[in-house]
């Protein structure tokens, strides 16, 4: 049975659910959904979508960092927009966020999703091995 390590990612509010940031097993992070809320816990609603895109892309992020992977090992994204108009604008600050990294990815249009936010995304990536490890 592959072994499994539950991530909670320091500098992002502790789930408010039961469940973790992410879950690593079989050599990839599998990264629960994740808002536009802030390090405070104070959900972005309220903000421009580009802020709430941002938050998410830096959330994102840290917990990528907490999984020892980054947005180059991200495998498949998948967004959740409560706008399908928001596609063009989320897709311009995806591919200048990700550069020329394409990892496969999916948007689904849904009427609402929690505290108001526009978006929520959770994605898969690669883990890095430590050199401890790889022996």
């Amino acid at each position: 049975m592959t072994e499994m390590r539950l991530v909670t990612a320091s500098g992002l509010p502790a789930p408010g659910g039961h469940y973790s940031h992410a879950v690593i097993a079989g050599g990839l992070a599998f990264i629960s959904g994740l808002l536009p809320v802030d390090p405070a816990g104070n959900a972005l609603a309220d903000k421009p979508f580009e802020v709430q895109v941002a938050q998410v892309f830096h959330n994102l992020d840290t917990v990528l960092t907490g999984c020892r992977s980054s947005r180059r090992q991200l495998v498949q994204v998948r967004v959740y927009l409560t706008d399908v108009g928001l596609w063009g604008p989320f897709n311009a600050l995806y591919a200048q966020w990700m550069r020329d990294h394409r990892p496969a990815r999916c948007i689904v249009p849904v009427p609402v999703l929690h505290f108001g936010v526009a978006l929520e995304l959770e994605a898969v990536a690669q883990v890095s091995v430590p050199a401890a490890q790889k022996e």
